[in-house]
């Protein structure tokens, strides 16, 4: 039987609550699981206590009989340190720039790179024309 670590959804309509629990692979997210060993609570602050509710030695022992946790939780793993941090995959690429939006911006970087270094030189000349004046 392939088993998960997962977050099964509780709470009212836009202010959900997490359990964190073991649950067979073929059971649906909020249904049946084998046992409860947390909670995650997204609407308090990041540095509350209550946020994240994990019994890590229940944790270490499910992971360490082969259940996979799925990102969200391998990610809390992670923090707590029971298993590697894992880092959750980018889901879209919607975030990063196309490709008309870089060259531009390449472009840009070019040009002020340019700017900066005709500034260099107009300043090392006017300083040495200062220092030729001088003598």
């Amino acid at each position: 039987m392939a088993v998960k670590i997962r977050l099964a959804r509780g709470g009212t309509k836009k202010r959900p609550y997490y359990r964190i629990v073991v649950a067979d692979v073929r059971a649906p997210r909020d249904g049946r699981f084998i046992e409860k060993i947390g909670a995650y609570n997204p609407m308090v602050p990041k540095d509350h206590p209550e946020r994240l509710v994990l019994d890590e030695e229940r944790a270490k022992y499910w992971v360490g009989t082969g259940a996979q946790p799925t990102d969200r939780v391998a990610r809390f793993l992670g923090d707590l340190g029971i298993t590697e941090a894992r880092r959750i995959p980018n889901q879209t690429k919607k975030n990063q720039l196309k490709a008309k939006a870089k060259e531009r911006l390449e472009e840009k970087r070019l040009a002020a790179e340019e700017a900066a270094a005709a500034a260099a030189e107009a300043a090392a000349e006017t300083s040495a024309e200062a220092e030729g004046a001088a003598e």
